[in-house]
Parts: C-alpha cells; structure tokens; sequence
C-alpha cells in the first residue's frame, strides 16, 4: 500500500482510537490552570462571538450522542455538581482534539506535497472543536458557580 494510503487509514485510526481514549479519561481537571485556563485574548468568550461561533457551533457533530461523554442536555437537572462535570467534558474535547492535531504530524515524514495538505486539512477540522470548548467553558464555569452559591443559600435557609 502507498503512503497516501497509510497516511489515511492512520488518521483514521487516530481518529477512533481517540474517541475511546476519550471516553475512558479520568475528569479530573483544572479548568483553572494551563492549559484550559482562558487566555487573554479570547475575552471570556468575546473572540469567539465575533468568529460566530452562535451560528456554527450546534452544527457540527457532538460525539457526546454516541459515546460515553456526557451529553448537552446534561444540564437538565440544574445542579452544580452536573455542570461541574460538563466543564470536565470540555477539557477532555479539547485535550483529545488537541492531541489528534498532533497526531497527525508524523504524517509529514512521507515528506509529499499532499503530506502538508492532509495536515494541515486535518488540523483545521479539529481547530473548531478545540474553539467551542474554550468557548463554553468559562460560560459553564461561571454557571456552576452560581449555582453552588444559589444550592449553599438553599442549605443555610
């Protein structure tokens, strides 16, 4: 088989191999700290509204439906705990997309002009994912904050 054809079934491979490296990470992040922590420049979500990331973002696929992530809706129940986990779900997004895009560089050793292109096509198909979650998760963050003060008042009543 050609390299071109290695290169594709490896990115496939990497592709659903980390979907289930994914589904099986522990949730014990720090969305507080490097490298989830926002940066400067994505203004508590402001960049991404001028990208539109509104009109886009529900439009792609969420893996969510389909493995073991916790899903959107999960915000059902309204308890901090609950969305506490959903920001968990949005460092594993962009970790595990993170880690495909450099995955797929080693595709670049068949050192052909196509080799860049698939990268660089490659890369650009996870960035999104990578952008939705530094968009959600500060929004997510500050809700499950104040519903944690919202479910103590709740207690000390």
């Amino acid at each position: 088989m050609n390299e071109l054809w290695w290169s594709v079934l490896y990115l496939a491979a990497i592709s659903l191999l980390s979907n289930l490296a994914g589904a099986y990470m522990r949730r014990d992040f720090h969305p507080d700290r490097f490298p989830f922590k926002p940066w400067a420049f994505e203004q508590q979500g402001r960049f991404y509204e001028k990208l539109r990331i509104r009109k886009w973002k529900d439009k792609l696929p969420d893996m969510s439906k389909y493995l073991r992530f916790l899903p959107r809706k999960a915000l059902t129940d309204g308890s901090s705990q609950r969305v506490e986990l959903l920001v968990q779900e949005t460092c594993v997004a962009e970790l595990v997309h993170a880690a495909l895009m450099a995955l797929a560089l080693p595709v670049l050793l068949c050192r052909q002009w196509w080799a860049a292109l698939m990268v660089l096509v490659y890369d650009l198909v996870n960035l999104p994912f990578i952008m939705i979650q530094r968009y959600n998760r500060p929004r997510l963050a500050r809700l499950a904050e104040k519903l944690a003060r919202r479910e103590e008042a709740l207690v000390h009543e």
